[in-house]
Order: structure tokens, then sequence, then C-alpha cells
């Protein structure tokens, strides 16, 4: 399967209609916490040649997917384990992963606890994304691969600009985290989080942002989707609506494209950390599939749609979407 960059002349159009529906969300700022809903999906019609970028993860290595504007995240700092490292030996791809087709890439994260037995894993696209849909598929975990259970995990998607400066008004960043061991303050059950951040400053911690949790196990397959449009942020899994966060959260900067693996350290906003064992756990998330139209507000359908069609026609990896001039820094990492 050809991996060079591929520009298409057009790209599918896309057309559904969805039913009102409604879900009961949480959202928090800095302050206060309000309740949301989260509308029906709905999709809009494609624009004729709208940009797209598209990535099925279907790499012989790690420098045919660097190749593509990929990075992989290697200096340490905030998020995680304080001192862990963050390294691309976490970064492997596979042909042969049930239901996916050509593949997928996994990270897999290690801990025993210690900062120096701790290997967080991210990586991360150019920084040229911002209103459009966001959409990935993953294969989440509720268990490590070996070693004790019980880690303050974090299994992730989502979109971020750099933080220039404490309480930056300018940051922006959309999440989709799945805790399978709880966290930030939340018992041990799992739960899907989305959050729309505002801005922050580490020291002391403080935070602007809307979240939403829904409890409960999402090990196994799940599409994942968000819009930003029309001044809301809108989250869906599986096609259903899970949470839509308001216009004060709103993406004001362009963003890049992240995935990461990583580890809650002890105290973080509330958090228990790791447990408490000095045995060695591998924890591991799978992505089949990214993609990223922009400009329009997609359903789940339609995101699946077009890759089924760029799949059926061979195209391992399309990007149309122009850069800023000059190109944005893109640092992957916070």
């Amino acid at each position: 399967m050809g991996r060079q960059r591929i520009f298409l002349v057009s790209v599918l159009a896309a057309a559904a209609a969805a039913a009102g529906c409604a879900a009961k969300t949480e959202t928090e700022t800095a302050s206060d916490k309000t309740a949301a809903a989260a509308p029906a999906e709905a999709a809009a019609p494609a624009a004729a040649q709208a940009p797209v970028f598209f990535d099925d993860f279907s790499y012989p290595d790690l420098a045919a997917f660097q190749a593509n504007g990929w990075k992989v995240r290697t200096e340490t700092g905030h998020p995680g384990i304080k001192g862990a490292a963050w390294s691309a030996e976490g970064v492997s791809f596979h042909a042969d992963i049930a239901d996916t087709q050509g593949g997928a890439v996994r990270m897999s994260s290690v801990t025993n606890g210690k900062a120096d037995k701790t290997r967080q894993t991210q990586f991360c696209h150019a920084r040229k994304y911002r209103e459009g849909t966001y959409a990935a598929r993953i294969f989440f975990r509720d268990q490590p691969s070996y070693g004790p259970d019980g880690d303050e995990v974090i299994q992730t998607f989502y979109a971020i600009s750099p933080l220039k400066a404490p309480m930056d008004k300018n940051y922006s960043e959309t999440d989709f985290e799945y805790l399978p061991n709880g966290g930030w303050g939340e018992n041990a059950k799992p739960a899907m989080w989305t959050t729309t951040w505002d801005t922050f400053q580490l020291e002391p911690w403080t935070k602007v942002n809307e979240f939403s949790r829904t409890e409960g196990s999402y090990a196994g397959w799940h599409t994942l989707v968000l819009t930003v449009a029309d001044k809301k942020v809108s989250y869906y899994v599986d096609g259903k609506p899970f949470s839509v966060h308001s216009s004060a959260v709103y993406p004001e900067d362009f963003m890049s494209i992240n995935f990461n693996l990583w580890f809650m350290p002890k105290g973080a906003d509330g958090s228990l950390g790791p447990v408490d064992s000095p045995q060695l756990r591998e924890y591991q998330e799978d992505i089949d599939w990214v993609f990223f139209q922009e400009g329009t507000a997609l359903a789940t359908a339609d995101v699946e749609a077009q890759v089924a069609a760029l799949r059926g026609k061979k195209l391992a990896h399309v990007d149309t979407v122009k850069e800023q001039t000059p190109p944005l820094a893109s640092p992957c990492g916070l």
C-alpha cells in the first residue's frame, strides 16, 4: 500500500439527517459545574473539495510513519509521573490486529510507579487543525497486558495547541480520555471523559474547562467523533451523543492531532496515582485509523463512509489540509 502523500481532487460528499436527542452531561469551569445537553448528531453537507486528513496506520515501520508527518514525543514533562520518560519505544505497528483492515498502530506504556521505571507514549501530527470534524477508531483496554492492575492510566485521542504562557487565553484543547481505573478524584470505576479547555496553569494548578464523564467500561473498539463548529464542541461515541461544550471553551487556535497513553501521578487533581507495587506493568491502546475534515460537522456514519471509500481506493494516507503560512511549530508535548 503506497505511503506517499496523496492530494485528492475531491472527497466524498456526505449528507445525513439525525433525530433530536438529549444527553445529560456535567460541565466544569474553574469555579462551578453546570448541566449541558448533548444534541443529536447532525450531518452538514460536505463541501465539494473540503480538505481531508486520513491515515489508516498500516505502516511497516517508524520511519515510514514519520515520513508522513507524525512526530513521537521524547521530551520529559507534563502530564504524567514527574520525571518519567516519553519514548518512541512505545510505538509499534501490527498488520495482524483483529477487526482491522491492514492493522493498526499500538501505544504501549509501562510503569512500576516510579519515574525511572516509567515510559509513557505520545505521538502527534502537524498543528493545522481547528474547525471541522475529528474522528478515530480506537481499541481501549481495562487491564494491563501484564503486571498488577489498578493504576490510574489515561488512554486518549485529542487535539491541542501549545500553552504559550500560564492562563493563555488563546490556548485550545479538545479531549477524549478513557480512564479504566478511575482518577481525578472520582471512584475506581472505568469512565469516559470529554474535556474542552479554555486555559490553565500548572503552578499553582488552575483550570478553566468544561468536562463530561460517563461511567462504565469502554473496553474494545469504539469510533470517537468530535466536531468543532457553530461555537460549540460536540462529542460522540459510536454515533451516540456524549456531550456538548459551550462557546466559553471554543478552540481559538490551531491544534495538532494527538494520541497518548500516560500514568496519573498521586495527588494530581485528587488522584490516587499508581498502585503500590514494585512490579512492572504495561498498558496498551490501539488506533485503527484517524480522520479530519475541515470546516464541516459530519455524523459518524458519514465519517465511516468516507473512510470506507478511501480504503476502497487503496488510499492509506491522504492529507489535503493546508499548513498555516508560515507553518506553525508543532511540539509533540504539552
